[in-house]
């Protein structure tokens, strides 16, 4: 069995920062969606996903990204994407570029957050 998605968290005072490395494919998507669903309900509830190094993202993996987006909100939070070229395209494809928040860095996705709570 591989891993076939890796990546690490870190927690700020106002939100939580997962750099990930692999695929977020059928194989990774319910161990992602589940952790990272753990990390909102333990707070803060802003989360910056960095996808920057992601390989690939399949429909089970947009599906867990747009799960999340939702939990983050229901929770009063957001979910911020930071993406690559590669992912930009899928998401854009399925239309749901806006609904993602898509971020070109990690910095412009916390000062979003920081709008957002001042």
């Amino acid at each position: 069995m591989t891993v076939s998605l890796r990546g690490n968290r870190d927690v700020k005072e106002n939100y939580q920062l997962f750099r990930l490395t692999g695929l977020l494919d059928a194989f990774s998507e319910a161990t992602f969606r589940k952790q990272v669903s753990n990390c909102i309900d333990e707070g803060p509830t802003n989360i910056v996903l960095d996808l920057s190094k992601i390989d690939f993202v399949d429909s089970s993996g947009l599906g867990a990204l747009v799960q999340l987006v939702k939990k983050a909100q229901t929770e009063g939070g957001s979910l911020q994407i930071v993406t690559n070229p590669r992912i930009t395209q899928t998401v854009k494809l399925v239309r749901l570029e806006k609904f993602l928040s898509l971020q070109s860095s990690v910095e412009e996705a916390i000062e979003n957050i920081d709008k957002k709570s001042s």
